[in-house]
């Protein structure tokens, strides 16, 4: 995860390039106003976004059911529309033949009524009234049945239209069905492919980052650091994760950074070190991940506080020189707010060579980096007056003790004054995938 790989890339930047970090700007510059921020929140979180996109994609599955089944039966529709069994089909014939009988039957008596004509114009100038009466009667017979075989004929043809169109109103509404399906499925895809862009949006978003609040009241304090340590020796100290506010916090972690230098501050020591940690929850000694980070802390609900133990161990061969241990803590949330200690508190200490005796010790205390000044808890964001750049490797413009400015030679100046400088860095471009 880029936000949990950002401040080992910005330690490493600044062990070879301490300029980089002595000239981050303010962080919290950009402080976005409360409404803002509210609207911020308001947005869907990742949770929502996945819960929407896994019913988008269960919706669209359906669809497709739908539309498989849909289709099947659209085409056994028109299977069953196609036989001269099925009621419609035989209605229609039936009304069909009827219709051609009932125009054959006028045909007929049209002729009939033309031939009876004929027979009254062919009847001879002597005929007598019997044959021009029946002449005349059956012209009035012919004409009628006529008459009869029309309106036969125009009922037939009503018929035939009603039942064909109710055959094709059948296989219509099938069709019909199918395109809905079709178009519930079309339907089905655009919002599942609108789902599945809101939720990689915000993942990217996340990904890339998102402006994180300063939060006072998460603090993080070490207790139990002696201010000597001897080579060859383990020294168990203690991790104190508190939740001061009055809302939850979904994920907190921890950074615990350890730096050393010889004597001379010109040689990194920091290989010679190994930093492990513990929780109740998680008992076995673990090594902090690649990027000094603790993820045992998990969620704090407000008011609450989770103990980590530490234990530093140092090689015999760790040379005597100085060594400073940098402590932070930042939370995320599913709603998508972040933030954390506004800045990274040092802890200095000495290192013996080993087979050294300790001498008159004591727990090393915090010191809050040279990113900060008082104010709030004492921690005031990177590119602050009070952050001074180091000249010619060296501290002491900075009034920091002889352990910081021996860190300071080794190119640790950047540290010193970026420890902090780093985790606001961090925590602008962090995201809340954490």
């Amino acid at each position: 995860m880029k936000i949990r790989r950002a401040l080992a890339t910005a330690v490493a930047a600044a062990v070879t390039a301490p300029a980089v970090l002595l000239s981050v700007t303010p962080a919290f510059a950009d402080t976005k106003p409360a409404a803002q921020t509210q609207e911020k929140q308001s947005k869907p979180t990742i949770k929502d976004l996945e819960k929407a996109a896994a019913e988008a994609q269960k919706a669209y599955e359906e669809a497709v059911k739908a539309r498989d089944e849909a289709q099947v039966t659209v085409r056994k529709a028109f299977e069953e529309l196609s036989k001269d069994s099925h009621p419609l089909v035989a209605a229609a014939n039936a009304a069909k033949q009827a219709a051609k009988d009932a125009a054959a039957a006028k045909t007929t008596a049209d002729q009939a009524v033309t031939d009876a004509k004929a027979a009254i114009e062919a009847l001879p100038t002597d005929a007598t009234e019997e044959q021009k009466t029946a002449a005349a009667t059956a012209l009035s017979e012919a004409e009628a049945a006529a008459t009869t075989a029309a309106t036969a004929k125009t009922a037939a043809d009503t018929k035939a239209t009603e039942t064909n169109d109710a055959l094709q109103e059948a296989r219509i509404a099938a069709a019909r069905a199918a395109s809905a399906a079709d178009k519930a499925l079309d339907d089905a895809l655009a919002a599942k492919i609108a789902a599945d862009a809101a939720l990689a949006k915000a993942k990217k978003e996340a990904e890339e980052g998102q402006d994180c609040e300063p939060e006072n009241d998460l603090t993080a304090k070490v207790t139990g650091l002696p201010t000597k340590l001897v080579a060859g020796t383990t020294t168990a100290f203690s991790l104190q994760v508190t939740n001061g506010s009055d809302r939850h916090m979904d994920e907190v972690i921890a950074y615990a950074g350890v730096h050393a230098t010889d004597k001379t501050g010109l040689k990194d020591t920091g290989k010679f070190f190994r930093l492990q940690w513990s929780t109740k929850a998680s008992p076995k000694w673990q090594d902090l991940n690649e990027d000094s980070y603790i993820d045992g802390v998990g969620a704090l609900k407000p008011r609450a506080r989770a103990d980590v133990k530490l234990r530093l161990t140092l090689d015999k061969a760790t040379p005597a020189g100085n060594g400073v241990a940098f402590i932070a803590a930042d939370f995320f949330n599913e709603d998508g707010s972040c933030g954390g200690t506004p800045g990274a508190d040092l802890y200095e200490f000495d290192v013996k060579a080993a087979g050294s005796k300790p001498g008159k010790t004591e727990d090393a205390k915090p010191k809050p980096s040279k990113t900060t000044k008082p104010g709030g808890n004492g921690h005031t964001p990177q590119g602050s007056a009070s952050a001074t750049p180091a000249t010619n490797g060296s501290l002491a413009a900075t009034g920091s003790s002889s352990a910081t400015t021996s860190i300071a030679l080794a190119g640790g100046a950047a540290l010193v004054l970026g420890a902090a400088a780093v985790f606001v860095a961090r925590r602008r471009k962090a995201g809340s995938d954490a």
